[in-house]
């Protein structure tokens, strides 16, 4: 039977806290909390630093065959806890898009790393592999000098741009075959 997925939204900047009280009072054989992040490279004071971020900024989710009582009340209980979605008399699983969209995301871990991509001769980037792969529809900008790319995501039915890292690989001229790429020169 496939898990369901019920969206918590939670105080923004606060996600790492409400999983530390959360946890611990969960049977983690039935239920998980998840907080999906994303990887990006951060350059200050001319030296780069590596930081994690949420993809979902204020939200976590309960990976659950089934919501129960005991554990909507342990949840909901949890300092933090602001509200189920789409309403906490109606609490639903995600559904369709935004269950896909959360499962693309998932299947490279809790834990997204940088997009590998490279950029045509006029200039539009094409993903060759990592968790912007399937999400080249979405993307709104791109920054090459950063290495990143806004991209706007929906969950029930509200939309916000958030950035992804990649790196960059640029074709070479290679006698074995046209599409060989090499990594960029950092």
């Amino acid at each position: 039977m496939p898990m369901n997925y019920f969206v918590v939204q939670v105080r923004t900047g606060e996600e790492e806290h409400f999983l530390r009280r959360v946890r611990p009072s969960i049977d983690e054989d039935r239920v998980r909390i998840l907080w999906p992040r994303r990887r990006l490279s951060i350059r200050r004071r001319g030296r780069t630093h590596q930081v994690m971020s949420p993809i979902f900024p204020g939200y976590v989710f309960v990976e659950s065959d089934s919501l129960g009582l005991e554990t909507y009340w342990t949840v909901r209980r949890t300092d933090g806890f602001l509200r189920f979605l789409p309403d906490n008399q109606d609490v639903q699983p995600l559904a369709h898009a935004d269950r896909r969209l959360l499962m693309h995301f998932l299947s490279f871990g809790e834990v997204v790393e940088k997009s590998t991509v490279s950029f045509t001769d006029d200039a539009r980037i094409h993903v060759l592999e990592g968790p912007l792969k399937g999400l080249e529809g979405r993307i709104v900008k791109v920054d090459r000098r950063k290495g990143r790319a806004k991209v706007k995501l929906d969950l029930y039915n509200e939309s916000f741009l958030v950035d992804f890292g990649f790196q960059s690989m640029q074709p070479v001229a290679d006698p074995d075959g046209p599409n060989q790429h090499r990594k960029a020169a950092p």
